[in-house]
């Protein structure tokens, strides 16, 4: 019995290692900015700032990103599509939801055994009306990268994109078996 094919594949290993490498940003707290402000009114503003500041922090919230942020997942990186994984014997399925996206838009690349998977959200709305007109664009771009598992047959992946829906097929090749050595019990 393969005990291999029960222990799960970590499929993020790659975004997990990645998720540590942001840079800090050293900000100037208010004291340290006081000695440079000279203006009346930009005292206030750091005041106001600060006050906000300590409401919110009790909470354990920053409203400003300072610290953290209040969704952290957003800071992240989120604006990472939904995916679902699946495995059969004989293939693995990644599904990954990209609603608003269109097919020419993604890439799917494989880079040191790892599946990249990369996007960009392009979306403009535009209303004309009588006394008014309103134009409104939003970009994005996405990236998740999978660890592929030994046994994923890199050469045969195929992919099909339908309704927003992005499906990687991923057949399944045999490993070679390890070198077994059978060992002959005597009674004795």
């Amino acid at each position: 019995m393969d005990i291999k094919k029960w222990i799960p594949w970590n499929w993020f290993r790659k975004e997990e290692e990645d998720a540590g490498k942001t840079l800090p940003v050293k900000r100037e707290t208010t004291q340290e900015r006081r000695g440079a402000l000279t203006s009346p009114l930009q005292q206030f503003h750091q005041e106001i700032d600060r006050l906000f500041e300590q409401a919110f922090r009790g909470f354990g919230l920053s409203p400003f990103w300072h610290d953290r942020p209040l969704l952290p997942r957003l800071a992240a990186g989120l604006l990472k599509p939904s995916l679902d994984l699946g495995a059969t014997d004989k293939e693995y399925t990644v599904t990954v939801e990209l609603p608003g996206v269109d097919e020419k838009d993604v890439r799917l690349e494989i880079v040191n055994d790892n599946l990249i998977i990369r996007g960009e959200k392009k979306q403009e709305t535009e209303e004309k009306e009588k006394n008014y007109y309103r134009m409104e664009r939003s970009y994005g771009s996405f990236e998740r990268v999978l660890s592929l598992p030994e046994d994923a047959d890199q050469d045969g992946i195929k992919a099909t994109f339908k309704k927003g829906v992005l499906t990687v097929t991923l057949p399944r090749k045999a490993l070679p078996e390890s070198d077994v050595k059978k060992i002959e019990v005597k009674t004795g």
